[in-house]
């Protein structure tokens, strides 16, 4: 209980020693009397949750690599602390009737089918899994209806959107802005993106991230991937959703109503603060976050993106208009290409042309099952790895 007399929000985080799940954990060792710590899950790093979970203390862990369950186990012995490991046990952990909300930060389409479990046992989601929505929004969505579930939106753009529509009419919306940094190449010319290496592309410079959603950034498929993932969100078009280059990444986002007006929400950037907003809502709770000040910022850059420049752009929002499982597709083609590239195997550039090969090869699927999905992302996986050269 808390001073007030309320029950402590008890949260579950999937992807605990990830860029998201760590900084969640900043924002409940800063609010001891709101949050607590129910259970943690992480996919490799037995090391960081093994600290993390001898701090936290919490009901469970599960590590995702079956082979580091020993050590966990071992490590966590004299702690009241229950221990599993597999994909499936990150998959049943969600169903436990302790957890008030569950933080999906999985990295990519691993945080599909433990965000549906989560749904069906009635959890309500703070997601920053955007492939979630982007490979199946509508299947998603549906779920959350039928069990009454919230989607709470993680993403600092989709966050800010979010913010943005509080009291107001979703039938309102005309459009959605979402802002892109433009990443570490928005002044390169093509010529140097194919010659891009590892480390240029992981320069952000504005966000500290994992290595997957920053070459995601850096070539803009992360936006590509937020724009599906606001159709689902907030029940819009493709034609409501608009793209703008941002440099200085202090508009976080925008949304343009029918009257003309224009609401954005701003801010530094800061990814604590959209997990900040998610997990105590619907209060907004103090913080001690660092303010943003005009006067440090007295120019603010707005520009169209170039999508012959950055095509994984062009190739989002033909999978968004196509539907069916054409998200899928490309999603599980592009974590396979960036893999690659951040293992050296293939160039930046090349990313491009070999998820668009597979969005034309794939099996195209105009109203996928669960099971479609599985299988389209396995056959996508394997046509883009066997273009990788």
């Amino acid at each position: 209980m808390t001073g007030t007399g309320k029950r402590k929000k008890r949260i579950a985080i999937l992807g605990s020693t990830g860029s998201i799940g760590t900084q969640a954990l900043e924002v409940i060792q800063q609010n001891p009397d709101i949050f607590e710590v129910e259970v943690l899950a992480a996919n490799n790093n037995v090391e960081l949750l093994i600290r993390q979970a001898a701090l936290f203390v919490p009901n469970a862990v599960v590590i995702a690599n079956e082979f580091h369950f020993q050590t966990l186990s071992d490590a966590l012995a004299d702690f009241p602390i229950k221990v599993y490991a597999g994909c499936d046990a990150i998959e049943q952990i969600v169903e436990m009737d302790t957890i008030d909300i569950v933080l999906t930060a999985l990295v990519g389409y691993a945080g599909l089918l433990p965000t549906i479990r989560a749904v069906q046992s009635g959890k309500h989601i703070a997601l920053a899994n955007k492939e979630t929505l982007v490979v199946a929004g509508e299947l998603i969505k549906k779920l959350a209806i039928d069990n009454r579930v919230s989607i709470l939106p993680v993403d600092s753009e989709h966050s800010a959107i979010f913010q943005c529509l509080a009291g107001e009419d979703y039938r309102t919306i005309e459009k959605v802005i979402l802002t892109a940094s433009g990443g570490p190449f928005r002044e390169k010319s093509l010529d140097e993106m194919h010659r891009a290496t590892r480390r240029e592309a992981l320069n952000h410079p504005n966000w500290c991230m994992g290595d997957k959603i920053t070459i995601d950034s850096a070539s803009l498929m992360n936006k590509g991937l937020e724009a599906i993932e606001a159709k689902w969100l907030f029940d819009l078009t493709p034609a409501q959703i608009e793209i703008v280059i941002h440099p200085q990444s202090i508009v976080h986002s925008m949304v343009q109503f029918n009257d003309g007006s224009i609401k954005a929400q701003m801010g530094l950037p800061d990814m604590r603060l959209p997990i900040h907003y998610a997990l105590a809502f619907p209060q907004r709770i103090n913080a001690d976050f660092p303010r943003f000040n005009f006067a440090d910022y007295p120019v603010l850059n707005f520009d169209k993106p170039d999508f012959e420049k950055f095509r994984n752009l062009a190739l989002a929002y033909e999978a968004m208009h196509k539907g069916g499982n054409m998200p899928c597709i490309m999603n599980a083609a592009n974590e396979i290409v960036v893999d690659a590239f951040l293992s050296d195997k293939t160039g930046f550039t090349q990313m491009t042309d070999i998820i668009e090969q597979t969005m034309q090869v794939a099996t195209f699927i105009k109203n996928p099952a669960l099971d479609d999905f599985k299988e389209t992302d396995m056959e996508a996986r394997k046509i883009a790895s066997g273009l990788i050269k």
